[in-house]
């Protein structure tokens, strides 16, 4: 005869299942600057991460109800930093898949060193250097923004449509960087002109102004800067302009925050600085689900790659539903069968509508809030850029390069 004691025990047996089930997780590491030379600029991409993570967890969670967690991992925009936080997420944390990291050289230390040998997949909203493309990846690593090759050629575009055909250059010694500077080098000398002067940098040196003497011999026309705001680029445009040895600047997104204008000032830029940004189709309906979205959360959608980072949270989860489960060696082929056509068109939100799809065998194509994500065959998209300035309002005016 079973006693009282014995159901009272069985009774809370399947309470605790219970509650264990509906508490269970996946979990996906979100690797990032967190800290470092853009660690302002990351904030805006780890928020949209999290307002994809959100909508999800809202709208019925991954497979069975379990819940989207995100890990994050700070990379810092640093190599070594990065197979640290790799080695946790992968090892440690035992994550299904990592989003991230921001930067390129963090990105290729992290894949590199952990996530290729692991076999995990790897989806960067921001991390654009050539280089990335060229990884013998094994189909893991993949990137929602796209590779510098298009931008270095873009920057290289507008410094010769201004006029300019002699110009000097320096970019800091980091893959990102050299990367884009590479490419713009040799675009720019493509189209006829000329580069008086190339130096590469070290960051965070209190002072660039030996580099900037040596750059300015030649009488060039303007400065092509390849760094981060926040590790040395205010500081050579400073610099530059103290001992007025340049005052126009041509310079990727890695120089593009608000910190630039408030520590040089919106009249002395005004007219003398031309930044690229990845950028979304502002009229585009993915785009506007995310932004509404994303601003009622506080959040400026416009902030550089915020939009990326919610698409990365969405693609990464959509693919887990496709594969069925959170077996590291399934994402691959659910992240390409989720991202591209063939199939019924999920944007930004529509979380519930993508699970009753996958449920149903239906095919689904993501177009995020950044654009398309239709990967080729080394995981990478096409994108658009923006070109911007100093307005009248002393804030930074975009337009779209199209």
């Amino acid at each position: 005869m079973t006693s009282f004691k014995t159901l009272t025990l069985a009774a809370s047996a399947a309470a605790l299942l219970s509650v264990s089930a509906q508490a269970a997780e996946i979990k996906v590491g979100s690797a990032g600057g967190v800290t470092g030379p853009i660690a302002e600029l990351v904030a805006a991409i780890m928020a949209g991460r999290q307002t994809a993570a959100d909508h999800i967890n809202e709208n019925g969670g991954l497979l069975g109800g379990d819940t989207l967690s995100l890990v994050i991992a700070d990379s810092a925009c640093d190599p070594k930093a990065a197979v640290d936080a790799g080695n946790k997420l992968v090892n440690v944390e035992q994550v299904v898949a990592i989003i991230g990291p921001s930067c390129s050289g963090a990105t290729n230390g992290m894949v590199s060193s952990v996530t290729i040998p692991a076999g995990v997949t790897v989806l960067s909203d921001s991390a654009t250097a050539p280089a990335i493309s060229e990884l013998d990846d094994k189909d893991t690593v993949f990137r929602a923004s796209a590779s510098d090759s298009f931008q270095g050629a873009a920057i290289a575009e507008i410094v010769w449509n201004a006029g300019h055909r002699k110009v000097a250059m320096t970019y800091s010694n980091d893959d990102y960087n050299a990367g884009i500077a590479a490419v713009f080098e040799k675009e720019f000398k493509a189209k006829g002109g000329e580069i008086t002067a190339n130096q590469g940098h070290e960051p965070n040196k209190a002072s660039y102004r030996a580099e900037l003497s040596t750059l300015a011999q030649g009488n060039p026309d303007a400065l092509a800067l390849f760094a981060y705001y926040g590790s040395s680029g205010i500081t050579i445009i400073k610099n530059s302009l103290e001992n007025g040895l340049f005052g126009k600047f041509y310079a990727a997104d890695g120089m593009f925050d608000v910190s630039v204008i408030e520590q040089i000032g919106a009249d002395v830029l005004r007219d003398n600085i031309w930044i690229t940004q990845a950028a979304s189709d502002t009229e585009d309906a993915s785009y506007q689900a995310f932004a509404e979205a994303f601003t009622a959360t506080g959040k400026d959608p416009e902030a550089p790659y915020a939009a990326h980072g919610y698409d990365v949270a969405f693609l990464m989860a959509l693919a887990i539903e496709k594969a069925g489960s959170a077996d590291r060696a399934a994402i691959p082929a659910a992240l390409r069968a989720v991202a591209s056509p063939p199939g019924e068109i999920i944007r930004p939100g529509e979380w519930a509508k993508a699970k009753k799809l996958i449920a149903d065998g239906q095919d689904i194509n993501y177009e995020g809030a950044a654009g398309k994500n239709d990967f080729d065959e080394r995981g990478d998209v096409t994108g658009l850029f923006s070109l911007n300035v100093v307005g009248e309002d002393g804030s930074w005016s975009r337009t779209l390069l199209k």
